[in-house]
C-alpha cells in the first residue's frame, strides 16, 4: 500500500524540524537561548521544533545564526524547499490559468523513459482526445474558479502529449473501467475517447490495461498515480499535487502499479471493455 502522501510530506517536515532540534542542541542551547537570540517568541522555537510551522528561509538563516551555523543553512533551506515541494496546493500551481500547467511538465515528459500510469478516475492527460481534454479542463476550471484559458491549455495538452509518438519512451498506462464509463463531455466526446484509446493500443511503446469490474482484486481502487522512471511520483488529491522522492516511497507506488498490472486485461479482452463501453452510450 502505498504510503499516504499527506503522511510523506509531514515526515518530510518532521525531518527538517529535528535537523532544527539538532543544531540548537549542537550548540549548547536551550529553546529559550534560541528565542532570545533571534527575538521571536518561544512559542515560535516550539513550532518549529515541533513540525507544527514549516520555517520560511528567513527562520532557518535566523536559527542557524543565533547557533553559530550559519554554513549549515544553505543545506537545511534546500530540504524545507523540497518538503514544501512535496504537497503543492491545486490553487496554488494554476493560479494563473491550467496553461503553464500543462507546459511546466514538458521537461519532466522530455527526460523520462519509461512511464507508469494508473488512472481511476479519467483517462490519462497523455491518451486525451482534444475534446475529451477541453470538457475536462473546462469542468477543473470552473470547480477551482480559476483564470479560463481552457483553449490554450488544451493545446498546450496535445502538443506535450507528442511525446508518446516521438522520442525513446516507453508507456505503461492502466486504466480502471469505471474510467470508460464515466462520461467527461458529451456522448460524441465520449466515443472519440474511447475510440481513440482502441488506435492508441497500437502504438509500439505504449501498453494500455484495462482493470475490470469484475477482476477478484487483490489491490484497491486508489487515487490517481504516475511514476516516472524509478525516480519520481506524482499523486493527483482533489486539492493538490503530491511529489514522491524518496525512494522507498517511490517502491511502493512501483509495487502498487504492479499489483494493478496483474488485474489488468490486455489485447482483444481490454478493446473488447472499450467497445461495450461504447455501445453503453448509445
Amino acid at each position: 500500500m502505498p504510503a499516504s502522501p499527506s503522511s510523506s510530506v509531514q515526515a518530510a517536515r518532521r525531518t527538517v524540524a529535528d535537523r532544527l532540534r539538532e543544531i540548537r542542541r549542537d550548540a549548547g542551547l536551550s529553546a529559550t537561548d534560541v528565542a532570545d537570540r533571534t527575538g521571536w517568541y518561544k512559542s515560535k522555537v516550539s513550532r518549529l521544533e515541533n513540525a507544527v510551522t514549516p520555517p520560511s528561509d528567513a527562520d532557518i538563516r535566523a536559527w542557524c545564526r543565533a547557533c553559530g551555523a550559519d554554513g549549515l543553512a544553505a543545506d537545511l533551506m534546500a530540504a524545507s524547499r523540497s518538503a514544501d515541494n512535496m504537497y503543492v496546493e491545486w490553487r496554488r500551481l494554476q493560479r494563473t490559468g491550467l496553461r503553464r500547467l500543462q507546459e511546466s511538465y514538458v521537461p519532466l515528459f522530455e527526460r523520462t523513459r519509461v512511464f507508469r500510469i494508473y488512472c481511476s478516475n479519467v483517462v490519462p492527460g497523455l491518451l486525451q482526445t482534444d475534446a475529451y481534454a477541453r470538457a475536462l479542463l473546462g469542468s477543473i476550471t470552473a470547480f477551482r474558479e480559476t483564470p479560463d484559458d481552457v483553449s490554450e491549455a488544451v493545446a498546450a495538452r496535445m502538443e506535450r502529449s507528442r511525446v508518446i509518438r516521438e522520442g525513446n519512451h516507453r508507456f505503461a498506462l492502466l486504466v480502471e473501467e469505471s474510467v470508460l464509463r464515466h462520461r467527461v463531455g458529451d456522448a460524441e466526446t465520449m466515443a472519440g475517447q474511447l475510440g481513440y484509446l482502441m488506435s492508441v493500443m497500437a502504438f509500439p511503446a505504449v501498453s494500455l490495461g484495462v482493470i475490470p469490474f469484475a477482476a477478484e482484486r487483490h489491490m484497491w481502487m486508489v487515487e490517481t498515480f504516475s511514476v516516472y522512471d524509478e525516480e519520481q511520483a506524482q499523486v493527483e488529491l482533489l486539492t493538490a499535487q503530491v511529489n514522491v522522492t524518496a525512494p522507498s516511497e517511490v517502491g511502493q507506488y512501483l509495487k502498487a502499479f504492479g499489483q494493478f498490472s496483474k488485474l489488468a486485461v490486455y489485447g482483444a479482452e481490454a478493446r473488447a471493455l472499450i467497445t461495450s463501453a461504447v455501445h453503453a452510450l448509445e
